[in-house]
């Protein structure tokens, strides 16, 4: 694996790390604060271990009034201070949760258990029973039996309880590594599969390079291109201009910097491709360079949008 797909790598389960210490750690409960979510009829729920003395292990999010199942809404909102209820379900474990509010505002306790179905489900995978702190990310991530099912259905290493937060952290769920494994495409590892999401590779995005002549490439490549936003359009523009089966590794030199510049210094095509190495290779540094900084944004970007709000 070459250096920046390293970083990379390190870069989303880094977050993902920072990520899980948004969830609580153990203590015997968890605070709760409602309020209005802004320009829209959702309610914002926080939930914080105060217990550690710092606000770097919260978990927050919008949810439907709705989805907080048992609240009196009309009471939350209402004038004057009122005992409110309410609970989170997910297929993982269920948060329970009680306090006083009004004034479209509410603060309280909680207390969370692993759902004994989703416990039977981990173990049957061969899958480590959650810590208490592990049990509430899978709750808060809402990560599903179907993304464990189709994990183990497409051959993959045992998963950890770090790699399913991780999976669903950025978007990955059953149906995507199912079409993956049908396309013939199915990375070797957890980490892999985690690239794949983040940077929404897709079966469909594969095949285009397929039809192109670009068809089997090795994950890593698929990566590097994606990482850019190589599309099979751009590819197939140097084969129309002679430039035929051009290597991954110049393409993504070349795509680095999309400027007429870097179109001109691939020259005409009667100097053929090895000119085009040629005049590529000095701007080898800054392509590595610019992938990583792409690769690395567009994760950040996923895992926070995703993962959970660390308010300051």
């Amino acid at each position: 694996m070459n250096r920046y797909l390293a970083f990379f790598l390190a870069l989303v389960f880094a977050s993902l790390t920072v990520s899980s210490a948004c969830v609580a750690q153990p203590s015997e409960w968890v605070q709760f604060t409602l309020e209005p979510e802004r320009g829209s009829d959702r309610i914002h729920a926080s939930f914080s271990d105060d217990n550690r003395g710092r606000h770097e292990h919260n978990w927050s999010s919008g949810f439907k009034p709705s989805e907080l199942m048992g609240l009196d809404v009309a009471g939350f909102r209402a004038g004057g201070t009122h005992q409110l209820r309410f609970a989170i379900a997910r297929e993982a474990g269920r948060i329970d949760c009680s306090g006083n509010g009004g004034n479209s505002h509410a603060t309280g306790n909680c207390r969370f258990a692993t759902d004994p179905a989703f416990a039977r489900l981990l173990s049957s995978h061969g899958i480590a029973q959650p810590t208490r702190e592990e049990a509430f990310g899978l709750i808060a991530l809402n990560v599903r039996g179907e993304l464990i099912n189709a994990v183990a259905a497409a051959s993959y290493p045992t998963p950890s309880i770090d790699d399913l937060i991780a999976l669903t952290a950025v978007g990955g769920d059953g149906r995507y590594i199912t079409r993956l494994a049908h396309a013939g495409y199915r990375p070797q590892s957890i980490h892999g599969l985690v690239e794949f999401k983040a940077l929404n590779i897709t079966p469909e995005w594969i095949g285009g390079f397929a039809r192109i002549g670009y068809a089997n490439l090795p994950a890593h490549e698929l990566v590097q291109l994606r990482a850019l936003d190589t599309s099979p359009d751009f590819v197939a523009g140097f084969d129309r201009a002679g430039y035929r089966r051009l290597p991954v590794s110049t393409l993504v030199q070349v795509q680095g910097d999309r400027s007429d510049a870097a179109i001109r210094r691939v020259g005409p095509a009667t100097q053929g491709i090895r000119a085009v190495g040629r005049r590529a290779r000095p701007y080898a540094g800054a392509r590595r360079s610019l992938v990583t900084s792409r690769v690395a944004g567009r994760a950040r970007r996923v895992v926070s949008r995703t993962v959970c709000r660390l308010i300051e």
